[in-house]
């Protein structure tokens, strides 16, 4: 366990499952006191239905060697995102981090559907998993992070600014629902610069989460056997890449170079020299661009 995030105090909004649960524990292998929070306990699924808990995310905090406090939150629900941040300024007196992971529209969005035959209350409803519950959270949270120097918010999403400017993002309500998160980072950040706090848009690359290993039907420990299905796989990392990212940033005494910057796990591997899980430094978003868009055979040497 390292100690270089030792006294800090983060939230990482969204921590059930994929990224944000291997964010969470990052941080606290890095020292911070972390609250994890998401709608899904030992007790109660979400709408996802899926097995993964804010507990099970806590324990394994726990076994890095750090300390996790699980929260039930709905992060649409205003009173109760309140009333988190009213318990972190009680127990602890400070934020210093807050991970902004928030999504859950993974079952929701389509494919193939265009803005006129996509369901329009499914759309309007992954916009506000996807962006009112950054805002809200945000809103209640920076109050607090403010009244010390040296915060930092992350805003999770997928592709950097330069990528999403000139793709087409799966469909209207997927494109729009991770551009948007991008933006809001900018924002955040003119706002917060003279409390001498930092906001960053932070994507990871082709992640290896827990549904995307299950959408491929193997594992971790098997996950090469999914490039018969899909060879550019071979560029994916583990969730820990981006944990390892948001650390580096919340340890860096200069984050503030990052200011409304939109990052990536593999450029931000390049900057601070962490590696993914297998000791490698993938490179996702320069891979797609300069190999798969581009029509080329999968090959990702030279790209992690």
């Amino acid at each position: 366990m390292s100690e270089s995030l030792s006294g800090k105090v983060a939230l990482v909004a969204g921590a059930t499952r994929g990224a944000g649960r291997a964010i969470a524990v990052e941080l606290g292998a890095a020292g911070a006191t972390v609250y994890v929070t998401g709608r899904s306990t030992r007790g109660r699924r979400s709408e996802i239905d899926r097995s993964e808990t804010i507990e099970e995310t806590a324990e394994l905090v726990a076994a890095a060697g750090g300390e996790a406090i699980p929260v039930q939150v709905d992060h649409l629900d205003s009173d109760q995102v309140k009333a988190l941040v009213e318990r972190i300024d009680r127990e602890r007196g400070r934020l210093d981090v807050l991970v902004n992971n928030i999504w859950g529209g993974e079952k929701l969005f389509s494919w193939d559907q265009r803005l006129w035959e996509h369901s329009l209350d499914t759309g309007l409803h992954i916009l506000r998993l996807a962006i009112d519950t950054h805002i809200v959270t945000s809103h209640h949270a920076l109050p607090l992070m403010i009244r010390n120097p040296g915060g930092l918010v992350v805003e999770i999403t997928d592709g950097t600014a330069e990528y999403n400017a000139e793709n087409y993002r799966v469909s209207f309500f997927y494109d729009l629902a991770k551009t948007s998160v991008i933006r809001m980072a900018f924002a955040q950040a003119k706002e917060l610069a003279p409390h001498g706090a930092t906001a960053v848009a932070l994507t990871p690359g082709w992640m290896r989460s827990e549904i995307m290993l299950d959408n491929f039907g193997v594992a971790e420990a098997n996950w090469r056997d999914a490039l018969s299905v899909d060879p550019h796989f071979a560029i994916s990392e583990t969730p820990a890449y981006t944990g390892r990212a948001v650390v580096a940033l919340a340890a860096d005494p200069d984050v503030a170079r990052w200011n409304g910057a939109s990052l990536s796990s593999g450029g931000l591997a390049q900057v601070y020299g962490f590696t993914d899980l297998d000791g490698s430094r993938p490179d996702a978003w320069r891979y797609l661009v300069e190999v798969q868009d581009q029509g080329r055979a999968a090959d990702p040497t030279g790209y992690r």
